[in-house]
């Protein structure tokens, strides 16, 4: 594994990076983020946001980064929500879902070909989402005893908001799978099908490839596992404190992705 004292980002020809807590918190862009994207683009290296966020289509990304001043066009996101319709158009082509979650998750299904049935669906996925109620709960948790396969679009279990956090996706299935005894099958990250499919779109081999996140546990471990170099930034939810728990460690640890724009206009 690549250690920081032999990385140079000029070397490196494509970067996948998360958004929430390394790209903004909440309606906040962060500090060095606009200085990180200019030396992007002048550098012409192939990038990607990919977020394990699955309530926002990417043209919304695409509107909330401009409406923080950020150009960004909406070919450079992925999200948790077309990992999972593409996972389940894979697996089984024309199939019936009942879903909770946002727009980004239904318009992603409904792309894929996927429709809405909330009688006798082949799937219950679940995405974070604001239409998560006691009464959508207990639906899908009676769909799922009936033989519906339980799917969640990403595993994390909280996300950073302006003022804390917020319980996300792998807390939202939690009851689910405790009231069923069914283990969830999560298509965001760490899943490595999301990871080569970010690869596959920014045409890049993964030795070629930097993962940058704020989260040991989907982020670095979904870099590492695919053979990228891995960036953690201590802009979101990970501290140096927290980083000690656990049995792996990322490539190298920096305040924020303004780093990575400094640190290779040194290293020219």
């Amino acid at each position: 594994m690549n250690t920081a004292d032999n990385v140079n980002f000029n070397e490196k020809a494509g970067f996948i990076c998360d958004m929430d807590g390394v790209i903004y918190h909440g309606n906040q862009v962060l500090p060095g983020v606009r200085e990180f994207i200019q030396w992007l683009h002048d550098e012409n290296k192939e990038y990607l946001f990919l977020t394990n966020n699955s309530g926002y289509t990417p043209r919304e990304l695409q509107q909330k980064l401009a409406r923080m001043g950020l150009d960004v066009s909406e070919d450079h996101f992925y999200t948790s929500a077309l990992a999972t319709a593409a996972f389940l158009k894979a697996q089984a082509p024309g199939c019936s879902v009942f879903a909770i979650g946002e727009a980004g998750l239904l318009n992603a299904l409904y792309d894929a070909g996927i429709t809405m049935n909330d009688v006798n669906p082949d799937y219950v996925v679940v995405g974070e989402g604001r239409a998560y109620s006691l009464d959508t709960l207990t639906k899908a948790t009676n769909l799922v005893l009936k033989g519906a396969k339980l799917i969640g679009a990403n595993s994390d279990v909280s996300g950073p908001i302006e003022h804390g956090i917020a319980p996300a996706c792998r807390a939202l299935v939690a009851p689910i799978e405790m009231a069923t005894g069914t283990q969830a099958y999560f298509c965001g990250k760490p899943n490595p099908l999301m990871m080569r499919t970010g690869l596959r779109m920014l045409n890049c081999h993964s030795g070629d490839a930097v993962m940058v996140g704020d989260r040991m546990d989907t982020d670095v471990i979904s870099g590492m596992e695919s053979g990228m170099f891995t960036v953690l930034v201590l802009s979101g939810v990970s501290t140096r404190e927290t980083l000690k728990t656990y049995a792996y460690r990322p490539g190298i640890v920096l305040d924020g992705v303004g780093d990575i724009a400094a640190m290779a206009r040194a290293q020219k």
